[in-house]
């Protein structure tokens, strides 16, 4: 087992040499300078607003949730009157995303932050991890977007970027997987990380996708372990 596990520290250093992770950044961020997408939550700095997005997010497609988004906040502008609001009519609301437990835990949340945090969004990863229905993807998107952290973020899109550039192989459950977290956050920048994070989740669905990624536009080609062995 011990022997297993230096050879795989290894491989994930060799992968991970600096060099290509330098080049990896450059291209990301000249990437993403020009691509981002433009969403509504993301030209606020606003906890409660980030918090929201964060949840109405989770395992739904960003385009699904912008009027339900913009619709949320003008019916409960503040973490206040999402709390005194009825669960029924935030699950009205929010139905189309799916998730049916997504409005109560959303709720929940609201009225811990009221009661614990004194109407204040926790503004550190282990606190809003003690929050139903957040986990460390949501705690860091949150950090990373409505206080600048330095926190890297992994999701489908994150791991699928990482693994076929650098050639790792991920666990099963890629939000899990320890490999695939150490790289995100070994690969991430020092600096707007926040920005980052937007960046690889954008090219994760416009560029580097699950089915037909667009590899002949890609700018990450000329190094990438993925695109060497489907074209060899």
């Amino acid at each position: 087992m011990k022997s297993t596990i230096i050879q795989t520290e290894e491989k994930i250093a060799a992968s991970l040499a600096p060099e290509k992770m330098n080049w990896f950044r450059q291209q990301m961020v000249s990437w993403g300078n020009q691509n981002r997408r433009d969403f509504p939550w993301r030209k606020t700095s606003d906890p409660y607003a980030i918090l929201v997005a964060e949840f109405l997010l989770q395992k739904t497609d960003a385009e699904t949730v912008v009027p339900i988004y913009e619709t949320f906040l003008s019916r409960y502008p503040t973490l206040k009157s999402l709390t005194t609001a009825k669960i029924e009519d935030i699950g009205i609301l929010l139905n189309p995303l799916g998730l049916f437990f997504r409005a109560e835990r959303l709720h929940q949340s609201a009225c811990i932050i009221c009661d614990r945090d004194r109407g204040k969004i926790p503004n550190t990863e282990k606190q809003l991890l003690e929050l139903p229905g957040i986990g460390k993807y949501t705690a860091r998107a949150i950090c990373s977007q409505a206080f600048s952290q330095p926190l890297a973020v992994l999701d489908t899109n994150v791991a699928r970027i990482l693994e076929r550039f650098f050639g790792l192989q991920g666990e099963r459950v890629k939000s899990r997987c320890k490999i695939l977290w150490q790289a995100a956050e070994k690969v991430a920048p020092g600096i707007e990380v926040g920005n980052w994070n937007l960046t690889l989740l954008d090219f994760g669905a416009l560029v580097c996708t699950a089915k037909n990624p667009r590899c002949t536009e890609c700018p990450l080609s000329q190094k990438c372990r993925f695109f060497t062995k489907v074209w060899e």
